[in-house]
């Protein structure tokens, strides 16, 4: 178990990102020694749909994915409208680029399809059956939906919600061993 020196930056938006899906994995990947850093579209304050906070250590302008071996978008009803955009894109890009493990649960993995590096990757993703637009986003960008609770498929994790947080933090701190 050598993650003593392992950092990870989580990505949330600055308002209604998933309880869940940021505080289990964070917990997780801490309890193994990994040193997380959180990031998001503002600095400040950041709240959860149940308005918990969490403190944002720097934005996502500031990211230089170089500085980390994993790098983690959580999903929630405010990642769609904060983080859906270049800026995260060319994080993806960069994170593919630079061999990181690039992780995304719930309806962020669309960010990594709209990004461009889930062609021809195994991944899920957020839906239910009034809404099946998130794996039509990743069908449409060449990823091969598996309809799973974690799919890992290389050094890309992703997973399909709040109630898979707990396996995917898990994945995360199994790929990075």
């Amino acid at each position: 178990m050598h993650n003593k020196n392992k950092k990870v930056v989580i990505i949330i938006a600055f308002t209604d990102f998933k309880d869940e899906e940021y505080f289990i994995p964070k917990e997780i990947l801490e309890e193994s020694g990994i040193k997380v850093v959180t990031a998001s579209n503002s600095k400040g304050i950041a709240r959860s749909i149940a308005k918990k906070e969490t403190k944002v250590d720097i934005s996502l302008d500031e990211l230089n994915v170089a500085d980390y071996d994993a790098i983690v978008f959580i999903g929630g009803p405010g990642c769609v409208e904060n983080l859906d955009n270049q800026t995260s894109y060319q994080i993806a890009k960069e994170a593919i680029k630079q061999d990181k493990v690039l992780a995304a649960i719930c309806i962020s993995p669309i960010i990594l399809a709209k990004a461009g590096v889930l062609k021809g990757k195994k991944a899920t993703v957020w839906s239910n059956p009034a809404d099946k637009s998130p794996i039509e986003i990743l069908e449409q960008n060449k990823a091969v939906y598996e309809d799973k609770d974690v799919v890992v498929d290389g050094r890309i994790i992703t997973a399909c919600g709040p109630e898979a947080a707990e396996e995917f933090g898990k994945a995360i701190v199994e790929s990075l061993k």
